[in-house]
């Protein structure tokens, strides 16, 4: 009889990631999961001792792929702000799902804007933005900072089944607002 192959805690990980992207974070629990994996639940419950210790798991696999996501630009941009935003937007219509697990669930807490703005992954954006736009690393977050909340609010809109996506507008509309935003940092610069 051969022996059973062993279910790992990344199997664990990655299955309850295809949870949460498929049916939401909401259904991951030890039968869904296992159920996935062809085992019994012991193995995940051996591996995490609670559920949410699981879905805590699973949201930094989906924070790490969202990040992989975001830097994957899929039409060249004008700028990497637009880029970065469109893809945001672009998340929330491929992955739902995980877009409303890493930004409407009770999981992204504890940062603020300001936290955000200044998180170590952004800094090469941010640099980038910076040397391009000719101006101080202030006005380029706050730049950054509404181009990311104006493609937040279209992406939330989108995700929960608000809004249909226009790309063509959609872009325009969140170039306005890149422009504007610049227009008003450089004012600020004088």
């Amino acid at each position: 009889m051969p022996a059973k192959a062993k279910v790992t805690k990344e199997m664990i990980v990655d299955a309850a990631f295809a949870v949460a992207r498929e049916t939401g974070v909401e259904n991951i629990n030890a039968r869904t999961v296992s159920e996935r994996l062809h085992c019994s639940t012991q193995p995940v419950m051996y591996h995490f001792a609670t559920i949410e210790e699981l879905k805590r798991t699973v949201y930094a696999k989906a924070d790490l792929y969202h990040s992989e996501y975001l830097m994957t630009m899929k039409k060249p941009p004008k700028g990497a702000a637009l880029g970065i935003g469109m893809n945001y937007i672009r998340f929330a219509i491929e992955e739902p799902h995980l877009f409303r697990f890493l930004f409407q669930s009770d999981y992204f807490n504890g940062k603020t804007l300001l936290e955000l703005i200044d998180a170590e992954e952004l800094i090469p954006v941010l640099s980038a933005m910076q040397r391009s736009l000719e101006i101080g690393m202030e006005q380029t977050k706050t730049v950054f900072i509404t181009v990311f909340l104006f493609a937040h609010g279209y992406a939330s809109m989108i995700a929960n089944n608000s809004l249909k996506y226009d790309e063509d507008t959609i872009n325009s509309h969140l170039e306005r607002a890149y422009r504007g935003a610049i227009l008003a940092a450089q004012e600020e610069a004088t």
